[in-house]
């Protein structure tokens, strides 16, 4: 799906580039890391995971804010992937990407579903992978 389709099917909008609001989203995305961190070392592994995907997704938001995008509608998480995937997949790699989303899935659980669903690798993993999208998405920003 291109960026065009993107924004004709209104998953994404076209805004005026903001460094200062991506700034902010990597601040968040910053603390966020720092949140899942904390929670893993109190094994708390399902909100460790859930912090973690939520530091990528800010991570996510502060690039579209840089190249002058937000998600709208319902299914915004979905907008921030999809963007993800059209305008940096060479960058941020798929694998990352693919990662998010499935990680997407999984917070969905643990938030609205179920409870102790996570173990501790894939809380650890997913931290990790989180630092990679970050550090990822900063190189980008920096490179602007």
């Amino acid at each position: 799906m291109s960026l065009e389709r993107l924004l004709t099917e209104r998953i994404i909008e076209k805004i005026e580039k903001d460094s200062r609001q991506a700034k902010k989203k990597m601040s968040l995305a910053r603390r966020d890391l720092k949140t899942a961190r904390n929670n893993f070392m109190n094994k708390n592994f399902d909100w460790a995971l859930a912090i973690a995907y939520n530091a990528m997704l800010q991570a996510g938001r502060a690039l579209m804010f840089s190249e002058g995008y937000r998600p709208i509608g319902r299914y915004e998480h979905v907008g921030v992937m999809r963007f993800l995937h059209e305008r940096f997949g060479m960058e941020l790699t798929d694998r990352l990407i693919y990662f998010l989303d499935k990680t997407r899935k999984k917070r969905h659980k643990v938030v609205y579903d179920e409870e102790g669903i996570i173990s501790a690798s894939e809380a650890e993993t997913a931290i990790n992978l989180a630092k990679e999208f970050l550090d990822k998405a900063e190189d980008i920003l920096l490179s602007r």
